[in-house]
């Protein structure tokens, strides 16, 4: 039972590495308008694209952290 749980917690890590991925995006993408605003509209199209891709991945951990819990219980 002590592997299932520690196999559970390495997937649920999938959500820390998305939420870095998805606050270092946000920060370069506010940059990024500062720097050029009248691309406002192309940058916020690839975060958005990029942050739903980001979080996408941690859903899948979490998804995974779930079935292995509960399949070999």
């Amino acid at each position: 039972m002590g592997l299932i749980a520690i196999g559970a917690g390495i997937a649920v890590l999938t959500g820390a590495g998305a939420g870095i991925g998805i606050g270092i995006a946000t920060s370069k993408a506010a940059d990024a308008i500062a720097r050029q605003p009248e691309a406002k509209g192309d940058i916020n199209k690839a975060l958005l694209l990029g942050c739903a891709l980001a979080e996408a991945t941690a859903i899948y951990g979490f998804v995974t952290a779930l079935l292995i819990i509960i399949s070999l219980k």
